[in-house]
C-alpha cells in the first residue's frame, strides 16, 4: 500500500511540474489561434492524459524535452480541434462578397521590373515558372553547366529583379492596377 501512495504522490508532483512548465505556453499559442482560457485548459489536459499513457506504455522516446513534447501534443490538438469545427461554422451575417479585379498586381509592372533582369533571365524564369520546366532541362536548354549551376542563375535573376525594386523603394500597391 505504501508503494502506491508514493507512485499516486510522485505522479501529482510530475503533473504539477508539467503543468507549471508547459501549460503557460500552451496556453499563449491557444489565445494567439483564437481559443479562450479553458479551451486551453481541455487541451492540455488531454495532451498530458496522452503524454502519460504513452510514457506508462514505454511507447514514447522523448528526443526533446517534456514541455517541447507537451507543446506539440496540444498544437496537434487545437488544430484537429479547430478543423473539426470549421466545418461547423455558421456563415450567417458575414460578407463574403468580393471583387477579384480589386488589388490584383498588374502584368505589365511586374514584367517591367523582371525584364530588368535581361532577355535570358526572363527566358529562364518563364520556362522554370510558367512553362513549369524542370531545372534539369532548363540547365540543358540553357546552356548550364549543370542543375545547381542553373538553380544559381535563377537565384541572380530574382535577385536583379528585386535589386531594381529596392533601388526604387517600391511597394505592393506599387504593383497594382
Amino acid at each position: 500500500m505504501n508503494i502506491l501512495i508514493r507512485a499516486a504522490a510522485q505522479r501529482e508532483k510530475l503533473f504539477i511540474a508539467l503543468y507549471k512548465n508547459a501549460f503557460p505556453s500552451v496556453a499563449q499559442y491557444i489565445s494567439k489561434m483564437g481559443g479562450s482560457f479553458d479551451d486551453a485548459k481541455d487541451i492540455f489536459q488531454d495532451a498530458l492524459v496522452i503524454y502519460y499513457e504513452k510514457a506508462v506504455a514505454s511507447a514514447i522516446a522523448i528526443n526533446t524535452n517534456e514541455k517541447a513534447y507537451l507543446v506539440g501534443i496540444s498544437k496537434h490538438l487545437w488544430l484537429r480541434k479547430f478543423k473539426d469545427n470549421s466545418h461547423n461554422t455558421s456563415l450567417d451575417g458575414i460578407d463574403i462578397t468580393f471583387n477579384i479585379d480589386d488589388d490584383q498586381p498588374s502584368e505589365s509592372k511586374l514584367m517591367h521590373f523582371l525584364e530588368t533582369a535581361g532577355k535570358k533571365c526572363m527566358e529562364l524564369l518563364r520556362s522554370f515558372y510558367y512553362d513549369q520546366l524542370p531545372l534539369a532541362d532548363a540547365a540543358k536548354l540553357f546552356g548550364f553547366s549543370g542543375v545547381r549551376s542553373a538553380t544559381v542563375q535563377k537565384y541572380k535573376c530574382l535577385e536583379k529583379a528585386r535589386e531594381t525594386i529596392k533601388e526604387r523603394s517600391l511597394t505592393y500597391e506599387d504593383f497594382l492596377n
